[in-house]
This record gives C-alpha cells, structure tokens and sequence, in this order.
C-alpha cells in the first residue's frame, strides 16, 4: 500500500517510508567501496592511496547536490502542501537546472585544481599523477552524481521513493559489474575504477531527468521555470546543514590525510581509507 506525505504517520508508517532512502543513502557510498576494493586488490596499495587521499575533493565538492536536494526538496513539498503544484514544479525545476549547471562549473574547476589540491595533500610522484588521473575522470560525471543526489531528495518528495530506490540500485548494480570488468578482467587499472564510477553516476543521474521531462504518476515533473533568487537562498539556507556536514567532513578527512602523509606515508592513507569505508556504511543509514 502506498504511503503519501498527507498521511498521519506512526513510527511504522514511518520507517517503511524512510527505508527506500537509507538504501538508496547506503547504495551512494557503496560507489566509492567497491571501487576501493577493485583497486586495492588488483591494481595495488599506492593506486588505492590515490583513491582515498583525493576523494575528500571529490565529496566536497558534490555537497551542493546534497545542499539543493535537503533544502530544495523541503521548498517544494512545503508548496505542495500549500495547494500550488505549478508554483512547486516551476521550484523543482529551477533547483534541478541550477544542480545541472553548477555541476558543470564546479566540475572544471575540480578538474583544473586536481593538482594542486593532491600536491597539498602531500602527494608526489606515483601517488600524485594517479590521485590527478582518478579525479580528473571522476568530474567528468559529477554533474550527474550531484543531480543524483538531487533526485534522491526529490523522489520522496514526489511520493516515488521505491523508484528513487531502484535507480540508485542500477546504478550501483552498474558501477559494481564494471569494476569487475575494467579492472578485474580487461586490466584497466585505476581509469577502469574511475570509468566505472562514471557510468553509474550517468545513470542514477539522467534516468530521473528522463522520467520527471515525461508524463508521469508522480506530484512532481520538470518544465518551463524563471529566476527566483529568493527560492534559491531560500534552499541554501534549508540544505545549509547538509552542506557543512559534507565540507565539514570533507576537511576533516584531507587534514588527516595530510598527517598521515607526514608519519605515515602511503600506509597510513591506505589503512585509514579503510577505516573509512565501514564509517560510510552507518553515516549512510543514519
């Protein structure tokens, strides 16, 4: 039986609700994990360093899909509540062109800065041209992976979140059987781990932009739109928390990195990527 945002809910009601969204939190980590595991195990300890000492950069600079999502997604079912369903869709749309562009920008800035952030970090050599190399390809999606995250918000929203849900599985289903292709079998080394990522990226973020420009049985669909500034603040200021958690932690995870760099070397960042991948599990379901 399906749940709508109208209903009065019990902690029942509740929690079947919600259980979509902490797979679909779960599965979005899972993106990182499994290209961890690919790496360390085939390509090797300085390859996997590279992954861990660079994806503080990665994370931080999707936080604005989580911002956009957690505060835009509260916007517009505040004025569906409201009784003004153009008015929400005309928001939804708004918020997700501005994901879309913003994604671009900050995805050639990313791009641009790869090396300078992994020199600053500590990284030289090896370690520095394959931090570089996993990053650069990685952007190459990162408008997509902010839209995903987007759409994780705004699928509950529009009362879809088993399909929210299953988008998410394919990607990560997708980005999990490429791994094993390009690097366990075809041999393609830490770019097969980060192609990987991109394709799965590309389809949890342009299958919903597909679904929402189409007739559809959701509350929400994308369309025609105009600047509203006010909107826009008033999303950043609702996904502020979100958005400082990423950075927050985001800078936290490069400052270790950096110490570990020091004492450590390589080990230190490899063994604390580790620690860090069983962390992603629960901040995922909390």
């Amino acid at each position: 039986m399906s749940i709508q945002l109208s209903d009065h809910f019990t902690y029942k009601k509740l929690l079947r609700f919600v259980f979509p969204s902490i797979i679909m939190m779960i599965f979005t980590s899972i993106y990182s994990i499994v290209d961890g595991l690919f790496v360390s195990n085939y390509v090797g300890k300085t390859a996997f360093a590279s992954v861990n000492l660079i994806m503080p950069l990665i994370m931080g600079v999707s936080a604005l899909g989580f911002m956009i999502g957690t505060g835009g997604s509260a916007l517009v079912a505040k004025t569906l509540g409201e009784g003004e369903p153009e008015k929400a869709n005309e928001y939804f749309s708004l918020l997700v062109y501005v994901t879309f562009l913003g994604g671009i920008l900050l995805s050639l800035l990313g791009i641009f800065l790869a090396p300078q952030v992994a020199s600053l970090l500590g990284a030289s050599g090896e370690l520095l041209s394959n931090s570089v190399l996993y990053a650069r390809l990685t952007f190459l999606s990162m408008p997509a992976f902010m839209l995903q995250n987007v759409f994780q918000s705004f699928f509950v929203t529009a009362e879809k979140p088993h399909l929210g849900l299953y988008v998410v599985i394919a990607a990560g289903v997708t980005n999990m059987v490429l791994d094993f292709l390009f690097v366990g079998i075809l041999g393609f080394g830490l770019a097969g781990a980060a192609l990987a990522t991109v394709c799965g990226e590309f389809i949890g973020g342009l299958f919903p932009i597909f679904y929402f420009t189409r007739k559809n049985s959701s509350l929400l669909r994308l369309g025609k739109t105009h600047w509203n500034g006010h909107v826009l603040l008033q999303t950043c200021i609702n996904g502020s928390s979100e958005l400082m958690t990423n950075l927050s932690s985001s800078i936290m995870n490069s400052l270790y990195n950096i110490q570990l760099m020091k004492f450590a070397g390589e080990n230190g960042v490899a063994a604390y990527g580790t620690m860090m991948y069983i962390n992603f599990i629960f901040l995922a379901i909390f």
